[in-house]
């Protein structure tokens, strides 16, 4: 046996089940060549977050040629940075998002098309309605904490059906904290550590179809699962899964994790996506380091539209990609 099958091996014993689903979770992807398709002589900046929205619009939040510096600057950046791009060709629709935003992080999209982001540089996380309204701003302009009004660092956002929302916050809080519909702060779980419940940078997050929270909990290299109200359920670690960055629930009940690798570091394999099956076992490890098709420099989050295609931006690599169930 060579060492890549047998930390395969591991990796697929090591990953716990999630939720049996009737279907099956496709057991290959491939990239689309070609795919988006920019206009000439642009490119798109470090790109952090993605999402699909009900109409076939994937939107990539993006950096606009800025890059993380510490202190993180609070002025905005002047560019457009949410690019949106047609799902089934790649045509470029439109962009927004300028002068709006200093260090773009995370990109969720509801049920309603409604757009959240997150700005780990301002604090903040905002709500715009599918034709780009303002809805809804929580958090304190460029002023970090840890209470029901401020954040420090947040990464991301998911919806759940009812209205109300999660938060991973994020990169110096360690915690997930929960709003109502309206905004209005209910809970939060979480503390610093690698025990169940505990985190070291909570990266992203994301929601299934039974209310069940996944939790990319990068730095300890898992993905928890908590069921609505925080008790933890399980796990989801081993080599294949990598340090997520990211994590999105298919359709049938597999998980697709975004491995940013450990940065910076060596080896060709530092980065990817991998694809596990409804009863947690992986069926396929996407990519590699590089900057050809299919390749990450490093991969930062992921999104799954209503066919099964996944679209993965890559963070370093400056770019989108997509990545289609090979039938």
């Amino acid at each position: 046996m060579t060492i890549r099958m047998g930390l395969a091996l591991i990796g697929a014993i090591a990953l716990l089940a999630v939720a049996p689903a009737r279907a099956q979770t496709p057991s290959a992807y491939r990239v689309v060549h070609g795919w988006p398709v920019l206009p000439e002589g642009r490119i798109l900046g470090s790109a952090a977050g993605v999402g699909v929205n009900s109409k076939g619009e994937v939107l990539v939040f993006h950096r606009a040629g800025r890059t993380w510096s510490e202190p993180l600057p609070l002025d905005a950046i002047k560019a457009p940075t949410v690019a949106v791009f047609d799902a089934a060709t790649g045509r470029f629709l439109r962009e927004w998002g300028a002068g709006a935003f200093a260090m773009p992080h995370g990109l969720s999209v509801d049920a309603q098309d409604n757009v959240w982001l997150t700005d780990v540089a301002l604090q903040q996380l905002f709500k715009f309605s599918p034709d780009g309204t303002l809805l809804m701003t929580l958090g304190e302009r460029g002023v970090a904490g840890a209470d029901a009004g401020h954040f420090n660092r947040p990464t991301d956002v998911a919806v759940l059906p009812d209205g109300s929302f999660l938060v991973s916050d994020g990169y110096r809080n360690t915690r997930v904290a929960k709003f109502a519909a309206d905004g209005r702060f209910l809970s939060q779980w979480g503390r610093p550590g690698r025990g169940e419940g505990q985190f070291n940078t909570p990266h992203a997050i994301a929601v299934d179809a039974k209310g069940q929270v996944y939790v990319a909990d990068r730095q300890n290299d898992r993905v928890q699962v908590f069921d609505g109200e925080g008790r933890f359920l399980r796990q989801l670690k081993g080599p294949e899964a990598g340090r997520p960055y990211s994590v999105a629930v298919l359709a049938d009940g597999g998980v697709a994790i975004a491995d940013g690798g450990e940065q910076p570091a060596s080896g060709p394999d530092r980065s990817g996506v991998a694809i596990l099956d409804a009863e947690g076992r992986v069926r396929q490890r996407l990519g590699r380091f590089g900057n050809q098709d299919g390749q990450f420099r490093m991969a930062h989050d992921l999104a799954v539209d209503a066919n099964g295609a996944l679209y993965v931006v890559d963070i370093t690599g400056q770019r989108v990609q997509k990545f289609e169930p090979a039938r």
